[in-house]
């Protein structure tokens, strides 16, 4: 399906949109306030995908999903901090890779854990509970490990988390409940919209940062990168140790390595500034990449 094909293609239209945004800036910067409404969009067709099902699975699966979100939020605040110190980034953006960890899984993850040959139910409930829980732990993380370096204003943070991300995924999650029918012609344009909206995200973030990508390209790149796979990897590794299934191990791996990068953005320009949304725009284009590529290692393996 063409729809198919374009979502799948979601690293290369980030790769173009962030080309022609570091080219010519002008066409993009002015778009910083459609952010949030764009995040919002995204969180909306989440919410339109999900049902009061996946919710409900805690209960039937409580230890795997318990231990996927003390991996997704105890794994990745950590080494986010970890890495802003050992690489000497910026504070700005220490404070921007640190939110990025503390934000919960990315809607992408869904996609990678079925290619993968995943458990895509429990992944699916994982994204939804780690959503849910982020309106409350993200500030709270964030706070943590930042709130020595930069103001964190937890509060307004959490009301912000509330308004855009879990209102928009509950109005989403009530009109596939009550619309299903209706809604099933065209649920299917939904991932499309979303990619549309992150790519969109990412550009305008590029353009505000071009000249910060010139004095932090080598290093910020570096700290992306070792994010996304140490995540990864620490999250299949302890996910295997406890679980002894390999299966769910690649399904926690996923969740945990893979971001809302979206709400790290759109957060972090709102609290703190537009460098700090820099790991969160820059993550959003490699943790799709290494999430197919390991996704697709994992499927030729099927072990």
């Amino acid at each position: 399906m063409i729809v198919t094909r374009i979502t799948g293609l979601f690293p290369l239209w980030a790769l173009l949109c962030s080309a022609l945004a570091y080219g010519f800036p002008a066409l993009f910067v002015e778009l910083q306030p459609a952010i949030v409404p764009l995040l919002g969009l995204v969180m909306f067709g989440m919410g339109v995908t999900l049902t009061t099902a996946n919710f409900l699975a805690v209960f039937r699966r409580p230890l795997a999903v318990f231990l996927g979100i003390c991996l997704q939020f105890g794994l990745m605040p950590l080494i986010g901090w970890a890495l802003g110190h050992t690489l000497q980034l910026p504070v700005q953006v220490t404070a921007g890779l640190i939110l990025l960890g503390s934000c919960p899984g990315g809607t992408a993850s869904n996609v990678i854990c079925y290619l993968a040959r995943g458990d895509v139910a429990l992944s699916i409930t994982l994204t939804a509970v780690s959503t849910t829980l982020a309106v409350f732990v993200t500030p709270i993380l964030t706070w943590l490990y930042a709130g020595q370096m930069v103001a964190v204003p937890t509060g307004e943070m959490l009301l912000s988390i509330l308004m855009v991300v879990l209102v928009p995924v509950l109005a989403g999650l009530a009109l596939n409940h009550y619309q299903h029918k209706r809604l099933a012609l065209i649920k299917h344009l939904f991932p499309m919209v979303s990619v549309g909206a992150i790519v969109l995200i990412i550009a305008v973030i590029v353009a505000l940062n071009r000249d910060q990508f010139d004095i932090l390209g080598g290093r910020l790149a570096s700290a992306v990168v070792l994010h996304n796979l140490i995540g990864l990897s620490a999250g299949y590794a302890l996910a295997k140790l406890v679980t002894r299934d390999r299966r769910q191990a690649r399904t926690l791996a996923i969740e945990v390595g893979m971001q809302n990068s979206g709400l790290a953005v759109a957060l972090s320009l709102q609290y703190f500034s537009a460098m700090a949304a820099l790991p969160g725009a820059l993550f959003s284009v490699w943790h799709n990449l290494s999430g197919s590529l390991l996704a697709s290692w994992w499927a030729r393996r099927n072990a």
